[in-house]
C-alpha cells in the first residue's frame, strides 16, 4: 500500500473530533471523504498533514510515518490545497513557483521554472501566469493552488473540496487533469468533497464519516441508499445513467 492510516484521534480541548480513524490507499487511486458539515473531514487531511497534531494513530507513506517527520520532509511527499488560502499580490507563476520551496536550497533553478510553467500550462493557466492572483476569479486561484501542490512533486495529494468554487465545466477539468496526474505519475490522493455524482464519477475508493469516525469504506459498493441516508439523513435513490451510478434525493 502507498498510504495507510490507522487508528488517528483528535481532539479541540475536552471535545473528540477524530475517533480511530484509518484506511489505505494504493498507488494510482483517489479516495473521497465523504460526510455532512463538521463530521471531520478538514481536520482529517489537516492530521494527515501534520498542520494538526494527532493524538494517536499512524500515518504511513511507503512505510514511513509521516507524524515523525520534520515539515520540510512532509512537504517533500504530500501535496495539500486547503479549502481557501491566503491571496497576496503576487503573481500565479511566482505562486505556482512556491510549490518548489522545499526544494530549494540557495537559487531557483531552471528545473524549478520548467516545471511550473509545465503545471501551468498543464492546468490551462498559461494566459494568467503574469496576473496577481488577487485579480482572478476565485476559481481560477483554486486551480494556482493546487498547481502549487503539484510542482512539489508529492506522493500523496490532500484537496480539501477541490471544486467547490468552480463552475460545471471546471469542476470536471480540474478532476479530470488531478486524474490523469495521480494516474501517470502514480500517486495517491486523498479528497474532500459534498458533490456525491461528482465523486462518483472520478474517485476509487471512498470513505463515509459519522460521528468522527468511519462508518463505512470501500469502494463503489458502499455508496448505497442505506449508507447515504444513515450518513447524510436523506433518503436517495442510486441509480445508473449512461452506465454510472447517481445519487438523487427521493
Amino acid at each position: 500500500m502507498m498510504m495507510n492510516v490507522d487508528g488517528v484521534e483528535f481532539r479541540y480541548g475536552s471535545l473528540k473530533i477524530l475517533d480511530k480513524v484509518g484506511f489505505s490507499l494504493d498507488r494510482s487511486e483517489i479516495l473521497t471523504i465523504l460526510g455532512p458539515n463538521g463530521v471531520g473531514k478538514t481536520t482529517l487531511l489537516k492530521c494527515l498533514n501534520r498542520i494538526l497534531r494527532t493524538m494517536a494513530g499512524t500515518v504511513l507513506v511507503e512505510e514511513e510515518d509521516l507524524l515523525t517527520m520534520s515539515r520540510l520532509e512532509v512537504a517533500k511527499k504530500v501535496g495539500y490545497v486547503p479549502q481557501r488560502g491566503d491571496v497576496s499580490r503576487i503573481t500565479v507563476f511566482d505562486s505556482v513557483l512556491l510549490g518548489r520551496k522545499p526544494y530549494i536550497r540557495w537559487d531557483i533553478t531552471s528545473k524549478d521554472v520548467e516545471m511550473a510553467n509545465g503545471v501551468i500550462e498543464r492546468l490551462g493557466l498559461g494566459h494568467l501566469a503574469l496576473r496577481y492572483v488577487n485579480e482572478i476569479s476565485g476559481g481560477e486561484y483554486q486551480k494556482v493552488q493546487i498547481a502549487r501542490a503539484l510542482v512539489q512533486e508529492p506522493q500523496v495529494l490532500l484537496l480539501d473540496e477541490p471544486t467547490s468554487n468552480l463552475d460545471l465545466s471546471n469542476q470536471h477539468r480540474i478532476m479530470c487533469a488531478v486524474t490523469d496526474i495521480v494516474k501517470k505519475n502514480r500517486l495517491c490522493a486523498v479528497l474532500t468533497m459534498h458533490d456525491l455524482n461528482l465523486s462518483l464519477r472520478f474517485s476509487d475508493r471512498f470513505i463515509m464519516m459519522k460521528g468522527g469516525m468511519v462508518f463505512a469504506a470501500g469502494g463503489h459498493e458502499i455508496i448505497t441508499p442505506e449508507n447515504i441516508e444513515a450518513v447524510y439523513d436523506i433518503p436517495v435513490i442510486v441509480e445508473k445513467v449512461l452506465g454510472r451510478p447517481m445519487v438523487v434525493p427521493a
